[in-house]
């Protein structure tokens, strides 16, 4: 045997104590996997909100609907007749739909039971109109004359004013979201400085050979930095897969319900592409700041 050989072995036996086997087994590894499902899930949570919202918005934009109140139903139906004629006459308007009766009562049917399809219920008429997304203040103002030239007693109300606290309960969200998101990444690249400050301190006697071998401290802080990567590699992939069943879980519950509310907020395709990229960069933050702790501890020991 030569002697190269027999400070290639006491390099290697130094850095299989720095590396130990059975790596899994130990604290850090688990940690960083429960910060991974926690962060992946705020921020699967923040990119459905946002889809939500950005859908909500798409859909709400420049949708109004006109309430008729007349106690007569055949003045009203008239009425309707004619405001949607109106409409669909002016430039700025898109789409003009009357709301049938038939979905009215099938709305009040819950509260009014049988009653709601009696003819004599007083039932406003609801007409849906789009109007062009080009279209100005002026020609919302035009609208409003039209209508009121017809029937003084109809009412115009914007979608997007009607659903503005929902649309600002889900803007709420979404920032508290991508808040926790931030936060977990900051904690888990504590949790790799207290374990680098930990294993350093744990390790000084085989870190001290390794410098009468020769080695240098940038040597060093890669045995640490490559320890660290496993670790996290690890605890990420592990968190992502379990954070991944956990959404699709949820999915399901929310799409079972059935309300279209809910329905808005789902993940769409590119936010599967975003969501692996979470523990890929916690693995990066965990090697910088595994090297960088190591390499100040072996400066101030000097």
């Amino acid at each position: 045997m030569s002697r190269v050989d027999n400070p290639r072995r006491a390099a290697a036996a130094a850095r299989n104590r720095l590396l130990p086997e059975g790596r899994v087994g130990g604290p850090m590894p688990w940690v960083i996997a429960i910060m991974m499902f926690l962060t992946i899930l705020a921020a699967a949570a923040g990119l459905g909100l946002a889809n939500g919202l950005w859908t909500l918005r798409g859909e709400l934009a420049g949708r109004s609907t006109v309430q008729l109140v007349e106690a007569d139903r055949v003045v009203r139906d008239a009425l309707a007749q004619r405001i949607a004629t109106r409409l669909r006459a002016l430039p700025a308007v898109a789409a003009v739909d009357i709301v049938p009766q038939s979905a009215l009562a099938d709305q009040l049917r819950p509260w009014l039971g049988e009653a709601a399809d009696g003819t004599d219920l007083p039932v406003p008429a609801l007409i849906d109109i789009s109007v062009r997304p080009e279209a100005s203040a002026q020609a919302m103002a035009e609208i409003r004359t039209a209508l009121n030239r017809i029937a003084p007693q109809t009412r115009i109300e914007a979608h997007a004013a009607y659903l503005a606290p929902v649309e600002r309960l889900m803007r709420s969200l979404m920032w508290l979201a991508a808040l926790l998101v931030a936060l977990m990444l900051v904690a888990t690249g504590a949790v790799v400085m207290l374990a680098a400050r930990g294993a350093h301190a744990a390790n000084r006697a085989t870190i001290d050979i390794l410098h009468l071998m020769g080695a240098t401290d940038v040597q060093v802080a890669r045995l640490f930095q490559r320890r660290t990567a496993l670790d996290a590699l690890f605890g990420g992939a592990l968190g992502l897969v379990t954070a991944a069943g956990a959404i699709m879980l949820l999915g399901d519950r929310l799409a079972a319900t059935g309300s279209e509310l809910t329905g808005l907020v789902h993940l769409p395709g590119w936010a599967w592409v975003i969501l692996p990229l979470i523990p890929v960069g916690a693995v990066l933050l965990a090697m910088l700041t595994a090297r960088t702790t190591v390499r100040r501890a072996l400066e101030r020991s000097l």
